[in-house]
């Protein structure tokens, strides 16, 4: 009994790319938030402190997980391989490669240079994965960068929107903050995607997550992912800043933004780079 309640809703999913359901979804956040907690510790350990720098030292090895997810999507690698880059095994193997790069970074070349080298070497990932991509869609399937054209476009438009909303309309004045614009900026590109992906792509893509498709499916267009987004981003945001004002931007305050910047900025890169690819 057990062995067929952990085939149908976890090892299933994972072989055939079915839909998220609300078992999966739950032990997904759960493992996030002890991941979080468990960096944290680890982090005190080896008195590697998770700042401002090494947040955006990370950003490049969010985005090249969104895009070596999409190596899985258009069947550049056979099986079994291709298992480790489907969720949630990719977010294990990325955290593997990120963790090893991170200590040897910072254990080698010390605190400021290591962070600097670790954030390239996300970065050369990153541009690496991008070519395969690109040779792929060259080669194989086609490349369309009209869409990349319009999901970024249409992400800048709401994230300038939905920031202006809380600087202007709410007088929040810390949203200035780089490190807030990141996350909207981020979200809003998921949002985008999907958007474009459900509406607007000729293929016609489906939202996989069960809050998100539950409501796409009530109200009929995929655009239903911008409220949505709001509903998460405006309290998410405001309460973030009612614990850095208590002096709580310690590293786990940081830890917790990079999470959230991560279950939006990684889906979002993932679904553009596949639309373009039409894979």
């Amino acid at each position: 009994m057990i062995r067929e309640f952990i085939y149908k809703y976890y090892i299933d999913p994972i072989e055939s790319g079915g839909a998220y359901t609300l078992v999966d979804t739950l032990t997904y956040a759960l493992i996030l938030i002890i991941a979080v907690f468990l960096i944290y510790r680890w982090m005190q350990r080896t008195g590697l402190a998770f700042d401002r720098r090494l947040l955006f030292a990370t950003l490049p090895w969010v985005v090249l997980g969104g895009m070596a997810r999409v190596l899985e999507d258009a069947g550049m690698l056979p099986a079994p391989w291709r298992y480790l880059l489907i969720t949630p095994l990719i977010f294990f193997v990325l955290f593997f490669f990120a963790v090893v790069a991170l200590y040897l970074c910072h254990r080698i070349l010390g605190s400021e240079r290591g962070i600097r080298i670790y954030g390239m070497i996300g970065l050369v990932s990153a541009v690496v994965v991008l070519a395969l991509l690109l040779w792929h869609g060259a080669t194989v399937t086609r490349l369309d960068f009209a869409v990349p054209a319009v999901i970024l476009g249409l992400a800048a438009v709401a994230t300038a929107a939905l920031w202006a909303l809380l600087r202007y309309g709410f007088r929040w004045e810390y949203v200035s903050d780089r490190v807030y614009q990141v996350l909207i900026a981020g979200h809003m590109l998921d949002a985008s995607a999907t958007s474009y992906g459900i509406d607007l792509h000729p293929l016609g893509y489906v939202e996989q997550h069960v809050v998100g498709s539950s409501l796409i499916a009530a109200t009929g267009t995929g655009f239903a992912m911008f409220p949505l987004k709001l509903l998460v981003l405006i309290p998410g945001i405001y309460i973030l800043e009612l614990y850095r004002r208590e002096g709580s931007a310690t590293s786990f305050w940081y830890l917790i933004v990079l999470a959230m910047i991560v279950v939006g900025l990684a889906p979002g890169v993932r679904d553009m780079m596949r639309m373009m690819l039409w894979v």
